[in-house]
């Protein structure tokens, strides 16, 4: 491990240095050392219903291409012709039976097998080229949660179901509230330039920022509000005050946080609010009253994939240190109406689009720490993440997990870091997933035992 990591995160007091979104040192080991052996999302079963349906995805900056096969399997590899290291698709998404490289026309099946070279007898006589030792590279893992479609290419990752841990719960609460799951219906993608690390950690602890970075936004939701429920009284800061919510952390780099509120919809589109209190029995019966409380905010599965309360599911692409691509899907329950269905598209397009209202706030903060960042003595300083520490506690409030006793935390933000400077120390799956499970035993958030530099002693035994 690079010891300047140990300089970099002090966890245990609650600070970041500012260098972490700016050094293209860190950034080559995040593709390395994160992207190259976490569990990313490939696509949702809606997004490629038919075989020979495709669409291309990245891994990090690797291109792959994502295909459902003849017999509804998927398959996923590497958009590299293995002739001159062209993309074998060109194509974002579509039906296919097979792929060709558009530089000389290598050709490859649906699961990226090398089948056809043109002039192959004269180019390589004998039978001197083994096509089968030519394919694509395979993603070697992938599963399929609830619909959603994970990737990984490390062999050593553990069962994405032990990859999510306790974040399942939480996760579950989004996308199995109703029969029938969830379907695609749009999509939308746009660059930041900004470190994709701003994105990750909001969703998985920021509920801090909305009440001043949106103002103007509330200000219209408020008026909107007091206008359906006739009460002149409502507001934004007594709502926070009667509903404190929490904070969910994993120490495998997952989070969550909400609001406490009713378990009626949150909505303030009728269509949509009128859909979603219909089916409150339903959901009630799915998840639990605490469950349907507890899951309608924003939450982060580590390192890339996030969800929002109103439907927007992303995965934020790194594009160097400096540069982030957001790719974000409107995902809806699959059973609600056509005419609901486009409600929930609309408000989407409102909010968390590229010209969405909530979008354009976050990415003027994310672009302006970005470029003060550009500074010497800015990325000398020290980032206070420093909320709520020492606060939380493990499977309280009918709660699994590490949470804390009001949303306005960073234990969520400090679990994504914790288990991003373990993945960049170059430890290994069985020592993360020890130090996770011995997390998961303490009565509050770890301390000192997940330091950095505990975890590398740990690691290397004893010197000398």
């Amino acid at each position: 491990m690079d010891p300047v990591l140990d300089d970099l995160l002090d966890l245990d007091n609650g600070t970041i240095s500012g260098a972490i979104f700016t050094d293209e040192e860190i950034y080559e080991k995040e593709l390395e050392q994160v992207f190259a052996r976490s569990w990313l999302f490939l696509a949702h079963d809606t997004m490629i219903p038919k075989a020979g349906d495709f669409l291309q995805q990245y891994m990090g900056e690797d291109p792959v291409v994502v295909v459902r096969q003849k017999d509804g399997s998927i398959a996923a590899f590497l958009n590299q012709c293995s002739h001159r290291g062209m993309r074998i698709c060109r194509a974002d998404k579509g039906n296919a039976k097979a792929f060709m490289c558009s530089f000389h026309g290598w050709g490859y099946d649906l699961s990226g097998n090398l089948t056809h070279v043109p002039h192959e007898d004269v180019a390589y006589p004998g039978g001197a080229l083994d096509k089968s030792q030519w394919g694509a590279r395979r993603v070697p893992r992938i599963t399929n949660y609830k619909g959603f479609i994970f990737g990984t290419w490390d062999l050593e990752a553990p069962e994405f179901v032990d990859y999510l841990g306790d974040m399942a719960w939480y996760f579950d609460g989004y996308i199995d509230r109703y029969e029938g799951g969830m379907e695609a219906i749009a999509v939308h993608k746009w660059v930041i330039p900004a470190n994709w690390k701003f994105n990750a950690e909001q969703p998985a602890s920021d509920m801090y920022h909305a009440e001043v970075s949106h103002a103007s936004a509330m200000q219209v939701m408020n008026r909107n509000a007091q206008q359906r429920i006739g009460d002149s009284e409502f507001n934004r800061e007594a709502l926070y005050e009667v509903s404190p919510g929490q904070q969910f952390t994993s120490p495998l780099g997952h989070g969550s946080g909400w609001f406490d509120r009713r378990i009626g919809s949150l909505s303030l589109n009728p269509e949509i609010a009128e859909w979603e209190n219909s089916r409150r029995d339903e959901t009630l019966e799915r998840l639990g009253e605490r469950r349907a409380l507890s899951v309608r905010g924003h939450g982060n599965i580590f390192p890339n994939f996030m969800f929002l309360m109103n439907n927007t599911f992303r995965v934020t692409h790194p594009r160097g240190p400096g540069e982030m691509e957001i790719w974000a899907w409107t995902l809806v329950p699959k059973t609600a109406p056509d005419e609901v269905k486009e409600q929930y598209r609309i408000n989407v397009l409102r909010t968390f689009s590229p010209g969405g209202m909530f979008e354009q706030d976050d990415a003027e903060n994310w672009l302006e720490i970005q470029r003060i960042l550009r500074g010497h003595m800015a990325r000398k300083g020290r980032l206070n993440y420093r909320m709520q520490l020492g606060a939380t506690a493990r499977d309280v409030d009918d709660l699994p997990g590490l949470t804390t006793p009001h949303c306005y935390s960073d234990a969520g933000a400090r679990g994504l870091y914790r288990h991003w400077g373990r993945l960049l120390s170059g430890m290994t799956w069985a020592e993360i997933m020890r130090l996770a499970e011995e997390a998961q035993g303490f009565d509050h958030e770890p301390t000192a035992p997940d330091s950095l530099a505990q975890a590398r002693a740990a690691k290397e035994g004893p010197r000398g």
